[in-house]
């Protein structure tokens, strides 16, 4: 076991949050073990039971949301509305994957051959390795585990390093759910020790990981070597389209969040805008607009307080 540890910080008051082990490799090797031991019993359940695990964690979820937002907030500095929503997310697909302890259907198929009938059944993998952002501290790591658990698959978790209690409080809410020990396994401490032996290991059948692209492609270059499954979720290039009839007040809007919520801090967050020449203009002069009053709304206090200008807005064109 782990005898180091490390602190997880409050970032905007540096308020210590908790203190946390700082796993290695012997505890990466414990963790696996215990998840493959206990797969053996987990794939046996009925998938539909499976699924009422999923069901009673979302339920769990929404008893806990309002904590779980707090914390979210204080520990990696999402502010309330966006760290309820990121909650909402992992209720959302924990419903959606309990449903499909009841759609895991095969498939059956035709044969070519007299009195020979083919078919197939969806088979867990095993032991799944998951790696999880700081940035969607509950959403995330619920992406991952629901669909791997509703297969019967156990899952030893790699928690982000600057998010770890967040993380550790959805494990404590599938286990009041009933989620039976060792199925989910879960780990905190650095990347380069942790989530490497977690992709090294051999008993680990599938990674799923979110993170860089320069880290991800790593992940995939090893575990893949030795015949690992790989799922990436890396750096987005998105591109936000506008064309010359939209709705020009909502297209900002939309382009605004995109682009400012979270402080861009997602994969998913706008990268580029893309006008059509007929809204460009019009375009370009709300949304500096709309970037100007957001600078307002944050900054005017420290302005007034200092007596520094705002920075002047640049867009650049075609």
């Amino acid at each position: 076991m782990a005898s180091a540890t490390f602190e997880s910080l409050n970032p905007s008051t540096g308020e210590v949050i908790d203190s946390f082990p700082r796993s290695g490799a012997d505890d990466v090797a414990r963790a696996v073990d215990i998840a493959r031991e206990t797969w053996e019993s987990w794939r046996l359940v009925p998938a539909p039971e499976r699924g009422n695990i999923l069901f009673r964690f979302a339920q769990v979820l929404e008893q806990h949301k309002a904590e779980l937002s707090d914390l979210m907030t204080r520990e990696m500095g999402k502010v309330k509305a966006e760290a309820g929503g990121d909650v909402q997310e992992a209720i959302d697909m924990s419903y959606y994957m309990g449903g499909e302890g009841r759609r895991l259907f095969g498939q059956t198929t035709p044969s070519e051959l007299r009195d020979k009938f083919m078919m197939s059944v969806r088979m867990p993998v095993g032991v799944v390795g998951a790696i999880t952002p700081w940035n969607f501290p509950i959403a995330i790591p619920v992406w991952k585990l629901a669909p791997a658990l509703i297969h019967g698959n156990a899952v030893v978790l790699k928690l982000a390093h600057d998010a770890p209690r967040t993380g550790l409080h959805v494990a404590e809410c599938f286990a009041e759910a009933g989620l039976p020990p060792g199925v989910l396994n879960v780990l905190t401490g650095s990347g380069s020790v942790v989530g490497s032996a977690l992709v090294e290991s051999p008993d680990v059948k599938a990674i799923s990981f979110t993170g860089s692209v320069a880290v991800g492609e790593g992940v995939r270059e090893t575990a893949t070597a030795r015949g690992a499954r790989v799922q990436l979720e890396l750096g987005g290039q998105n591109p936000f389209v506008v064309m010359a009839d939209a709705e020009l007040d909502r297209a900002v809007e939309a382009a605004y969040a995109g682009a400012f919520w979270s402080a861009g801090q997602k994969c998913t967050a706008t990268r580029r805008i893309l006008v059509q020449d007929g809204a460009y203009d019009a375009f370009r002069e709300k949304l500096l607009a709309r970037v100007a009053a957001g600078l307002d709304e944050v900054h005017g206090r420290r302005r007034s307080q200092s007596g520094r200008a705002r920075p002047s807005l640049k867009m650049r064109g075609n």
